[in-house]
């Protein structure tokens, strides 16, 4: 670590948030030399990189899940972003002159023309009336910024500064439900194991965790005896160590007012060191905000334990292959018929040659190239969201296999780049089916399959000075760079994130 950027002061401030100084210098030389960007090598389609089964191949590979009784299941929902996001628009309303804004105009005059059908609805009038008011006086009087305002403040409801998870989804009859609720109910359709039990891992932010464990506690009882299971129900917040330090505009460390350093949080690719301390055979990943009501969760099961199946399958033939790769005297025709595999059913290229007269290392190399974690993840037709979508790339080993690409890991000034990139048929919708247990029923180290030079720099401010942010390698971008990736075909219906407050008012959530 650099002495003459670094104080005795700063890096005993490095070490007490337990982050390495070889990170360090590892940031700091990404902000002075810049991320390289990958170089596409086509986009994922079906056929050539994404699997769609037929009715019968369906039905096989969920039987397949589902009589798979001995393996140990987990659900992952990483809830630890803030929804301010989600109500970008309503802060700005709050913060603009009358001027008119015909964009900003027609968003809020479908919040409040859609304001009966939110779920959260009825709390907005308990707290309107407490203060002798009406919701539907304040419609007529077209005093919008009160009924904001009683949504957003932290004196109202303050679903400005609560996290997604705890915000309130779906309306029942006699009820309403947070998303956090609907991965309860959603995890007991799909992810329970022979003995009726659940266990979902959410990672959460460390001043909400209480409010994720009250709401669990009041509500574990009725959802156990709805479903008929027993909840394990875990948490875990995004480690110190994993944020990353801010540099200003010269590339010299980014000081706080104090003097100290700045350092801000990693990004979601953080999380992978929080699914490494997860034991579990299979590990379902899906994001806090993409749920529906319980009614409208049939091909969401189904298409899970579809994925699960395929996961579980492909497993076995990997691990069988490499149980045979370490017997001595294996065929000639079999470690063709294991490299074959690899290449047209793991869709993973390797630019080692592999050359039967050196048995030793070819043998090495497929071992290398099948010990590691797998996921099977689900993608939906591209219409049109932001994010990420399946292509073939090469990971950090520069071998060509499937990943999850980021359009920030494209070079835009790069038309042929730009080009493969915008010629996905496909998106990621964050719907990933994992084992990240050896052969021998050992937990892999993941921080090894994660490709450092995925990470981004994104410029912020900070009390009005520009500052420059290092993200590290997306959870599902870079930071399972180095995984065995499949890519299968659902349907659309299984994609439904609320990404503002108005996707509440779709009908897939109503």
């Amino acid at each position: 670590m650099d002495s003459t950027l670094f104080s005795a002061k700063d890096q005993q401030q490095i070490r007490d948030l337990g982050i390495r100084a070889e990170q360090i210098d590892w940031q700091m030389k990404v902000f002075r030399e810049g991320v390289s960007y990958l170089q596409l090598d086509r986009p994922a389609i079906i056929g050539d990189g994404i699997i769609n089964y037929n009715d019968e191949e369906k039905e096989a590979l969920i039987r397949e899940y589902e009589v798979a009784s001995g393996l140990s299941r987990l659900k992952f929902v990483p809830a630890s972003g803030a929804a301010s996001r989600m109500f970008k628009s309503l802060f700005e309303y709050l913060d603009q002159d009358d001027s008119p804004n015909m964009s900003n105009d027609r968003v809020i005059g479908d919040f409040i023309g859609g304001l009966k059908n939110f779920a959260f609805y009825r709390d907005m009038e308990r707290y309107i009336a407490s203060s002798g008011k009406s919701i539907d006086t304040l419609i007529r009087e077209s005093d919008h910024r009160e009924i904001i305002s009683a949504l957003l403040s932290e004196k109202g409801l303050g679903y400005g500064s609560l996290p997604k998870g705890l915000l309130k989804f779906h309306n029942y009859s006699d009820t309403e439900r947070t998303a956090f609720e609907e991965h309860l109910a959603e995890g007991a359709l799909y992810a329970s194991d022979k003995n009726n039990k659940v266990n979902i891992h959410f990672t959460v932010s460390p001043e909400h965790r209480m409010g994720f464990e009250n709401l669990l506690e009041e509500r574990r009882s009725e959802f156990e005896k709805k479903f008929g299971v027993k909840y394990s129900i875990s948490f875990s917040v995004q480690k110190l160590s994993t944020d990353t330090l801010a540099v200003d505009m010269e590339n010299k460390p980014f000081r706080e007012s104090d003097g100290s350093l700045l350092f801000r949080p990693g990004g979601h690719g953080a999380l992978i060191n929080n699914l490494d301390e997860l034991d579990a055979d299979i590990i379902f990943i899906k994001n806090i905000d993409n749920v529906v009501p319980e009614n409208r969760t049939a091909k969401t099961v189904e298409y899970k334990k579809l994925l699960a199946g395929k996961l579980i399958t492909l497993r076995a033939r990997v691990f069988g292959y490499i149980r045979e790769l370490t017997i001595p005297g294996i065929s000639n025709e079999k470690l063709k018929e294991i490299s074959d595999f690899i290449r047209d059913e793991l869709c993973y290229h390797s630019k080692q040659v592999i050359n039967f007269a050196d048995r030793t290392r070819m043998i090495d190399i497929l071992k290398t190239i099948l010990n590691r974690p797998i996921r099977v993840c689900g993608v939906v037709k591209n219409l049109g969201e932001p994010g990420g979508g399946p292509f073939w790339a090469p990971n950090s080993k520069g071998d060509i296999s499937l990943q999850i690409i980021e359009s920030s890991q494209v070079d835009p000034n790069n038309p042929s780049q730009k080009n493969i990139f915008s010629g996905g048929t496909h998106f990621n919708p964050v719907d990933l089916v994992c084992s990240t247990k050896d052969y021998l029923g050992k937990r892999f180290e993941l921080s090894r399959f994660v490709d450092p030079g995925t990470c981004f720099i994104s410029h912020k401010s900070k009390d009005g000075r520009e500052l420059k942010a290092l993200e590290l390698p997306g959870l599902w971008n870079g930071a399972m760079a180095d995984w065995l990736t499949i890519f299968v075909e659902v349907p659309v219906e299984t994609f439904n994130p609320v990404k503002t407050v108005n996707d509440l008012l779709r009908p897939e959530h109503q």
